[in-house]
């Protein structure tokens, strides 16, 4: 909110100036009614002239008061401050790594496994305004759904279209992490994150979880892994001669490697077994990595004597109209 100061505010007190002005003006008001003539009688001179007279007679004065009282508050030099700040943020560039293999389709989850990654991971990108975020996804290979970018709609629509079977089958944990290596070795951020999530052990892909490990330490990115599933057993839809029906199957996780890769690149090993503990482990990882935000405040001034000045300005027209035209015409 903008506040107004005078840079010279000792000369407001010439404001009491008008004090004496107003005593001489009415001290001349009331000698020229005190002068008496005698006559026979006063209804001559009852209700002579136009009403409006006395009020336009004292216009100029009243004119001359406000200009005077304008004039002495703009040489105070009137100003205004509001504090303006400058955000300077420092993002950082986010990978999510995510398993899309047919055993993401268990539903230990709500709806299922996929589908809880995808939802959670959307609050997760809209919670981080000035971070840069991309998605890799992986199977039995593994491809970039969406590049790093600040586009919060184009990314979350991107990642809506993740599906389970979009690419053959399996877990590839090394391809999936360095992929979302490769997205981010030429990023210029100073903090690199990536967030892998899988439901399963690696049993695909070219490049061994080793060797991503050591791409990964070699650039500097630190790696959060989650491990979704539920303790022993979960259901998971499979076709039979009498349709799709849930059977129970025995989760599997390679938590050893998972721990491994966390670790070793400085992040950090969460086990989601439900719907609430994968959102809180999102939510930690979003206190974790905190964006640093730089705001500087500094004043703002504008000069505020340029209203004054107009008002008395004002002021003066129009006494200078009123003595010319109206105490003449007006009779």
């Amino acid at each position: 909110m903008d506040s107004i100061f005078f840079e010279y505010p000792k000369l407001l007190y010439l404001e009491f100036l008008l004090l004496p002005m107003i005593g001489i003006y009415l001290y001349r008001e009331l000698r020229r009614k005190n002068p008496s003539l005698v006559v026979s009688s006063a209804a001559p001179y009852r209700f002579k002239g136009n009403p409006l007279h006395k009020i336009l007679r004292h216009t100029p004065f009243v004119m001359r008061c406000i200009a005077v009282a304008a004039i002495i508050v703009a040489i105070a030099r009137p100003r205004s401050s509001s504090m303006f700040e400058k955000i300077d943020s420092e993002g950082i560039d986010i990978v999510l790594a995510m398993d899309i293999s047919t055993s993401m389709l268990a539903r230990d989850f709500e709806p299922d496994r996929i589908g809880a990654s995808k939802d959670i991971a959307i609050q997760f990108i809209a919670e981080r305004p000035t971070d840069r975020i991309g998605v890799v996804v992986f199977a039995g290979e593994s491809f970039t759904q969406a590049p790093l970018t600040t586009d919060r709609s184009t990314l979350i629509n991107l990642m809506k279209e993740v599906e389970c079977g979009i690419i053959e089958d399996g877990t590839a944990i090394g391809n999936g992490l360095a992929n979302a290596v490769a997205r981010l070795k030429d990023s210029p951020a100073k903090s690199r994150v990536i967030i892998l999530l899988t439901d399963g052990v690696n049993n695909r892909g070219e490049i061994a979880p080793q060797m991503a490990i050591e791409i990964a330490k070699t650039y500097g990115i630190r790696v959060y892994t989650i491990g979704v599933g539920a303790m022993g057993e979960a259901p998971y839809p499979m076709m039979t001669p009498y349709g799709v029906k849930e059977m129970m199957v025995k989760v599997e996780i390679d938590e050893e490697l998972l721990k491994q890769i966390a670790t070793e690149t400085g992040g950090e090993y969460f086990r989601a077994t439900d719907n609430t503990k994968l959102l809180e482990i999102y939510r930690q990882i979003n206190d974790m990595e905190k964006s640093k935000t730089t705001v500087d405040s500094f004043p703002l001034y504008k000069e505020e004597f340029l209203r004054f000045g107009l008002i008395a300005l004002v002021a003066l027209f129009v006494e200078l109209i009123v003595r010319l035209f109206g105490a003449r015409r007006i009779v």
